[in-house]
Parts: C-alpha cells; sequence; structure tokens
C-alpha cells in the first residue's frame, strides 16, 4: 500500500509540482491549503508523513500551530517544514516544535525525496522485529529498538523519530563523543549544525521534564556531545 503523504502548501503552483512529483515517486498525495483544511482532515485521519509550510494564507505562522496540534496527537508521525522561511529562528522555532526535519523551497526534488525515504525507512524500524532482545539499558535509559521507544527511570520519554536515533546513537557508548557528522549519519538525514543543535535542547528538556536532575546529555565544546552513565 501507497504511503499518504500531507502536503500543507497554499500556493497552487507549487501544490502541482510538488504533488505531480510525490505521485510519480509512487506515493498518494493529499493536499490541503489552509490551516483549516489541514487541521479538520488530521483530526479524522493522520497521514504518513506531513510536508508542511509554515504561513498559509493571511496566517504567517498557521504551520507552526498545525505542527505543534499534530505532535500532540502522535510523537512519531514524521513532521517535514518545507518553506521558503531560513532564519535561524524560524529552523530552531520549527525543530522545537517537534518536527523532523527543516527544509526550505530551494532544495531539489531528488533531495526532498530522499530526505522523505529516509524518514519512511527508520519507521519502518518499528513494523520490522529485532534481532534478538531489542531492548537495551544502559543506567536509568531503557531503550527499545524495536517499537523505538525510550523510557527513563521507568518513565517513557515522548521523542519524535529523529530524537529518539539520536539519543540511541549516543546511549550505545557512553562516554564516547560522538560529532555532529556521527549523529547526522544516526539521524540518517543531511543536516546542519543548528539543526543537530536544536535537537540535542528539546532532547534535554523532554527528559528534564520527567527528571529536572537530568544532565546525562553532555556537550563536548568543540567536539560535539556524549552520554555520561553514572
Amino acid at each position: 500500500m501507497a504511503k499518504r503523504i500531507a502536503l500543507v502548501e497554499d500556493e497552487p503552483i507549487l501544490q502541482q509540482n510538488y504533488s505531480m512529483a510525490l505521485k510519480k515517486a509512487g506515493y498518494e498525495v493529499m493536499v490541503y491549503g489552509t490551516k483549516k483544511e489541514a487541521t479538520t482532515a488530521f483530526s479524522t485521519r493522520l497521514p504518513d508523513l506531513v510536508l508542511l509550510d509554515i504561513g498559509l494564507g493571511d496566517e504567517p505562522e498557521a504551520g507552526f500551530e498545525v505542527c505543534r496540534n499534530l505532535r500532540q496527537q502522535s510523537s512519531q508521525l514524521p513532521i517535514i517544514f518545507l518553506t521558503a522561511l531560513d532564519s535561524d529562528f524560524d529552523i530552531i522555532s520549527g525543530l522545537r516544535l517537534g518536527a523532523d526535519d527543516y527544509l526550505t523551497k530551494d532544495i531539489s526534488m531528488p533531495h526532498l525525496l530522499a530526505r522523505i525515504s529516509a524518514l519512511f525507512r527508520r519507521l519502518d524500524t518499528i513494523n520490522t522485529p529485532g534481532a534478538g532482545n531489542s531492548v537495551q539499558t544502559v543506567g536509568d535509559l531503557e531503550i527499545d529498538n524495536e517499537r523505538l521507544g525510550l523510557s527513563w527511570k521507568g518513565q517513557p520519554v515522548d521523542l519524535t523519530v529523529s530524537e529518539f536515533w539520536i539519543v540511541n546513537a549516543l546511549a550505545q557508548k557512553p562516554g564516547h563523543v560522538k560529532n555532529r557528522d556521527q549523529l547526522m549519519q544516526a539521524v540518517k538525514a543531511v543536516v546542519d549544525d543548528s539543526t543537530i543543535t536544536s535537537h540535542i535542547k528539546r532532547i534535554r528538556q523532554k527528559f528534564q521534564r520527567i527528571d529536572k536532575e537530568f544532565d546525562a546529555i553532555e556537550t563536548v565544546y568543540g567536539m560535539g556531545y556524549r552520554w555520561n552513565h553514572r
């Protein structure tokens, strides 16, 4: 069955161009031009992935609101911002709301399709039985590789797919520094330094909601990050 992608975009020409390319790549595509159309549709059925613009019609931040609502419905639904806005503030805002990726509209279609494919490959891990014991324990952290789930001190941590793979990569070798390139490989996407930094900040915040004393992710300045297992 074809994967179902929701395209939330208000410009008719871009709706047509992206929709045609996605359908040609074998995806089922649903197009929504306003926040109201998208939120109404998503309240009935969630797609398999969402491509989301920020400004919709006369609402300059409608996409942020759609993203926030989607994350309340699902922590693992892949969300990609696809927008003309490229400021650090917009990128960080999008990632803090839980988006898995943030792309600008000058991205080539093959590159966009590759990013979409990477997110779907990662999600397929959930439905693929793992070899041997799929649950790992690293101190107070428990990792369920089959379901892409994490718990800290017995409480589930509500991470996006990208956030899961970052924590998983760090925790595999506690005390070993992972640079940003290695974390990009873990996420299976090409992202810039600010994107990784934003993901790390959001991950810390989620752990700290459970444990105010959480400090297992250490920044090693000029090198990267490491998981401290005490």
